[in-house]
């Protein structure tokens, strides 16, 4: 049994992103997301850990932060925008249109738009005051978002993380035979220069921004295997994030009750596995509950981790979305995470700590050798049904005829892949589409038919 004096450290991961939603031909947003859980989300999300003066490491994908960069910049061209921005009375029905996909269901267009506008504001930034003052507040977050982020980093409050630029499912983009058990696309996909492209390109826009390079990553989906591991400690980064479904492949049964709670190691590359049950409570489970008996059901959960022998430095890896969960929580989960870290910070036997202070003074001592898989554990949903193949085939031929490109980076990003065949967003499908196009048009080539 552990010792009741030993205690276990608590990484908590939050992972922020969006995909490119700029359609290559206008340059136009096709979805407002970025722009309204950068004021929304990503603005609170940096806020209550400074309130809280609770150690967070947020992971920043390079595709979102040249976004909110547009955004910041006031360069974005955005019709959703445009539509906040417009005089009411002159408000046109598509314009409507385009703001009932941030607001449904609201029919009067003065209401409507004024709602779509409030649903942009954290309960931290009531949205009080006339609408030019809530115009003004947005672009007030946004020109401060990352300068606040910077300094907290430099304060060594939080840690920033990076992915791939492109959100690109390495383990797929390097060697589309590592999905054993998925039903294949019918073109072969194996570029391994493309996955260490989207790595070194991504590290270098997040120094351009941040002004440091990263040390750890978040693979995109926690897509992770021996080639997609060796690409990242060869660009190096030093630490990286999965699931611990990947975990339980990797390692020779029998299974000990303390193998999740210390990191690994492939080569110079330390690895921290999720707790899939702590993380998909507070993603998909919480937000039903109330808070305080949340946060208690929660720390009770730890504890029953730490009563197992663990021995020393045993460290707890909480690692989710940080911007969609909140939407099902009451005022947007503000009153659950200030709960969260103000229990959290007090609760004896429980240190929350970054990975990287956690590093600086211990080494993984396990060597592992890493299965293939994501934080869903397979590939399934992005590979293996018709649609989903179907776009794997597209992007094969593309590569195929058109060689390594910019239009290609974008076009293996793994969101286009997750919506395949989702009636929900067809605006997925369409982007997907004309970044494929455009690859074409770029390289001079003929499109099949």
């Amino acid at each position: 049994m552990r010792k009741k004096d030993e205690q276990m450290y608590f990484a908590l991961f939050w992972h922020l992103h969006q995909p490119l939603y700029r359609d290559p031909n206008t340059n136009l947003y096709v979805l407002p997301w970025v722009n309204f859980h950068a004021v929304k989300n990503y603005y609170q999300m940096i806020r209550l850990a400074e309130e809280q003066e609770f150690p967070c490491t947020f992971n920043l994908v390079p595709c979102l932060l040249e976004q909110i960069e547009d955004y910041a910049r006031g360069t974005a061209a955005d019709p959703f925008q445009e539509a906040l921005e417009a005089d009411p009375e002159d408000l046109s029905e598509s314009q409507a249109e385009r703001l009932r996909k941030i607001l449904p269901g609201r029919q009067d267009k003065r209401e409507l738009q004024m709602g779509a506008l409030r649903s942009f504001f954290s309960p931290l930034t009531p949205a009080e005051g006339k609408r030019e003052a809530l115009l003004d507040l947005r672009k007030t977050i946004l020109r401060n978002l990352m300068p606040d982020f910077i300094r907290l980093w430099q304060k060594g409050l939080i840690d920033i993380t990076t992915t791939p630029y492109y959100h690109p499912l390495l383990p797929l983009v390097i060697d589309q035979n590592c999905a054993r058990g998925e039903q294949l696309p019918a073109r072969p996909y194996r570029y391994p220069e493309d996955g260490r492209a989207q790595i070194k390109k991504g590290k270098t826009y997040f120094e351009k921004i941040l002004g440091r390079a990263p040390t750890g990553m978040w693979p995109a989906e926690g897509g992770i295997s021996r080639e997609a591991a060796s690409a990242i400690e060869d660009s190096g980064i030093s630490f990286a994030l999965t699931d611990e479904s990947i975990l339980w492949k990797s390692l020779p049964l029998p299974h000990r009750s303390d193998d999740l709670f210390h990191p690994y190691r492939t080569g110079n590359l330390s690895l921290f596995f999720r707790d899939r049950e702590l993380s998909d409570l507070i993603g998909f489970e919480f937000q039903k509950w109330n808070e305080k008996d949340a946060v208690s059901h929660f720390l009770a959960k730890i504890h029953k981790r730490r009563e197992a022998d663990m021995g020393q430095d045993a460290i707890l890896t909480v690692a989710l979305d940080g911007e969609n969960p909140w939407a099902g929580y009451r005022d947007n989960g503000v009153p659950f995470l200030r709960e969260l870290y103000s229990r959290l910070k007090k609760e004896d036997g429980v240190k929350p700590v970054l990975f990287t202070d956690y590093l600086s003074r211990r080494r993984p001592r396990r060597e592992i050798d890493l299965a293939a898989g994501t934080w869903l554990g397979g590939f399934s949903k992005w590979m293996g049904d018709t649609a989903k193949n179907e776009y794997w085939d597209l992007l094969s031929q593309a590569r195929m005829d058109c060689g390594p490109s910019e239009e290609i980076m974008v076009a293996e990003g793994s969101d286009w892949f997750w919506w395949a065949g989702e009636e929900d967003d067809p605006e997925f499908g369409r982007l997907f589409r004309a970044w494929i196009k455009k690859a074409y048009t770029s390289a001079g080539v003929e499109m099949p038919r």
